[in-house]
């Protein structure tokens, strides 16, 4: 992990946040930019990137799969499909400048997360250049499903598990071969939350060549990858990266509240320093291998 060794006492130094929501995206109620700022600068935290949900496929919804999530419902089609809404670009903007104004002490930084760009690349384009955002994030939410889309815990229900894990890794490389509207891909790891109890506990060794091909082709692309400390973190990913040529890493703790930012990090930073990275020249630059 980063630590500051010029005074007598060592002090840990955690990295920015690079994958944080506020209320500007469309599924975190929860949210709010300012008072994660706040959280963020009574942290120590370097830097937060606001990456807002930016969204463009519909995908399935079953019964009572939103009993938990009321907040959802409001986008459910009368097909019953999930239709996210349009970004208020413009919001966001103005309540980031506010943000900036209000904690000088904390490098705020533009961003956004754009799902499935490699489907919607005009839509994507469109937004990249009325927001000229500071950072991208671009991540696999859904699969398609029959002539639909689904995200992982309705693939569960109709695939076995170790096969939507192996579909899932095996769209990466499509995503990032036909999209070069993001630089950093977030959670390779996304359907692992959702893995599912009756199959056991998950071995990411048992898909090694699926995910070393998938982060071969993201090495290759010079993008960075981040290692999201939402889910369960995986040290045998971060490994395969250094292994398979990756040359950065970001965190990001995908918090939709401002109870979430910067969660796990202290254990994130030692796992991925052991696995061959070291921080940048900066608190808020991306980490990058050591050798």
């Amino acid at each position: 992990m980063s630590l500051d060794t010029s005074g007598k006492d060592e002090i840990l130094v955690l990295p920015a946040d690079g994958h944080v929501h506020s209320e500007w995206s469309w599924d975190a109620p929860d949210g709010s930019m300012e008072q994660t700022c706040a959280r963020a600068v009574d942290m120590g935290l370097p830097a937060v990137v606001f990456t807002e949900h930016v969204d463009f496929t519909a995908w399935m919804v079953i019964a009572g799969e939103l009993d938990d999530h009321e907040h959802l419902k409001q986008f459910v089609t009368p097909h019953g499909t999930l239709a996210p809404p349009k970004f208020n670009l413009d919001g966001y903007l103005e309540c980031l400048q506010r943000c900036r104004d209000q904690f000088p002490s904390l490098r705020i930084i533009s961003g956004v997360e754009l799902g499935e760009p490699h489907w919607h690349g005009d839509e994507a384009a469109s937004l990249l250049d009325a927001g000229q955002f500071d950072r991208v994030l671009g991540s696999l939410h859904c699969l398609p499903l029959g002539q639909q889309f689904a995200e992982p815990p309705n693939l569960y229900r109709h695939r076995p598990a170790a096969e939507v894990i192996r579909e899932y890794l095996a769209e990466i490389p499509r995503l990032i071969k036909s999209s070069d509207a993001f630089g950093v891909l977030a959670h390779i790891d996304y359907p692992i939350r959702y893995w599912p109890a009756p199959a056991g506990p998950f071995d990411p060794n048992a898909f090694q060549e699926e995910f070393r091909h998938a982060l071969r082709t993201v090495a290759d692309s010079g993008r960075a990858l981040e290692v999201n400390t939402r889910g369960p973190l995986h040290p045998e990913i971060v490994r395969w990266w250094h292994a398979e040529g990756g040359e950065a890493v970001s965190f990001g703790s995908d918090a939709h509240s401002p109870t979430g930012i910067a969660h796990r990090f202290t254990e994130a930073t030692a796992m991925v320093e052991a696995q061959g990275f070291r921080p940048g020249r900066h608190p808020y630059d991306f980490w990058t291998r050591s050798g």
